[in-house]
């Protein structure tokens, strides 16, 4: 019997099946507020066993791309409110994934008012799209205040408690990908010379701390994390040290008793890829459920699940394309091919017209 689409418990939360719906920035949030449509694309892909959904600012200085989402106003506490019905309207279970863009994003993408902060004044390479001005050079950020590092890690909590009424399961904070969490622990972003800086336990100081103030706000059995060790998306080079502090942080966060570790492998899409050694590492240290993702077909993800390198397998575009791919993989049906041209882009096309051959959907 197929283990991946067994009943599955991690915590105190139980699922449908073996299978999360990964998740994916997709810039439909007009205003930055979630909607109906949001709500529509979500619902259809319920049948995953956990949905994570697109990365979700904490605080206006979050949001570093145009037309992705915040919790931080009651607008958009009651358009979460929407999508989290319509999931658990259909049987599904969803966290909310907190994404603070960090230095990753342009003042033309912020609202007035809010700040492009970082670890450090260091600016990634690279350049970034805007709707007012198309694509831009990314900019030097301001360097935060240890003021503005706990007025961050209130944010941070605040948001955990908003995610619960707007209906959520739980939070998953963006540890990965280049963002706020992950310019504390690399080195080549975090060139702080206070105690947020230097070893690798002063630059995981801000990430455990914001994993302690959302455990603290709503309980430790509803807070995960995404890592993505030997990602280099968003300026993230390689550095010698990365598997010792990986393995530090890992410890780390099994100390606070999280529910959940989401670790991504991005070599599918051009990173080096994790090694084997690395992911047993987590798997070693850290005692609560582990995700693996990156680049999953159904025979590797099966196969990962029944050795026990894993709880959950988490899959991204292939559910951005399939709202059925549960369905799929049972029967075995052909998977929808993803068209890149819409990820990004407003509006239903490429986002909620992806045929289904489930018909319940």
């Amino acid at each position: 019997m197929s283990q991946l689409f067994s009943e599955a418990t991690i915590g105190s939360l139980k699922l449908q099946n073996h299978l999360v719906m990964a998740p994916m920035t997709r810039n439909r949030a007009i205003g930055n507020v979630p909607n109906e449509l949001m709500a529509h694309y979500y619902a259809q892909r319920a049948s995953a066993g956990l949905i994570i959904t697109e990365g979700t600012s904490p605080s206006p200085d979050g949001l570093g791309y145009p037309r992705i989402p915040g919790i931080f106003s009651r607008e958009q506490i009651e358009g979460w409110k929407l999508v989290t019905d319509a999931v658990h309207a259909k049987g599904g279970r969803i966290f909310i994934q907190f994404m603070h863009c960090g230095r990753i994003g342009h003042p033309l993408n912020l609202p007035a008012g809010a700040r492009l902060l970082a670890p450090s004044a260091v600016a990634a390479v690279g350049d970034i799209y805007t709707d007012a001005e198309g694509m831009k050079q990314f900019v030097t950020p301001l360097e935060m205040t240890v003021g503005d590092i706990k007025t961050t890690i209130e944010e941070f909590a605040q948001a955990a408690t908003n995610a619960i009424e707007a209906g959520f399961d739980g939070v998953e904070l963006h540890g990965a990908n280049g963002y706020l969490l992950e310019q504390f622990i690399r080195p080549n972003s975090n060139q702080r010379i206070d105690h947020y800086g230097g070893a690798i336990e002063n630059r995981s100081l801000f990430v455990l701390e914001v994993a302690e103030a959302a455990i603290k706000a709503i309980g430790a059995g509803k807070v995960g994390i995404r890592l993505s060790p030997y990602g280099i998306f968003n300026d993230m080079p390689l550095y010698p040290a990365m598997e010792a502090d990986y393995t530090y942080l890992a410890k780390q966060l099994n100390e606070l008793g999280l529910l959940y570790i989401h670790l991504v492998d991005h070599s599918s899409m051009g990173s080096p890829q994790v090694p084997e050694s690395m992911k047993a590492t987590f798997r070693k240290e850290f005692n609560g459920a582990l995700i693996l993702s990156g680049g999953y077909d159904a025979e590797h993800a099966e196969s990962d699940l029944a050795a026990g390198k894993a709880d959950l397998i988490a899959l991204g575009r292939a559910f951005l394309a399939n709202p059925d791919l549960v369905y799929r993989w049972k029967s075995g049906a052909a998977l929808n091919e993803p068209d890149m041209n819409t990820f990004y882009m407003p509006g239903p096309k490429g986002y909620t017209d992806y045929p289904s051959c489930d018909l319940t959907l």
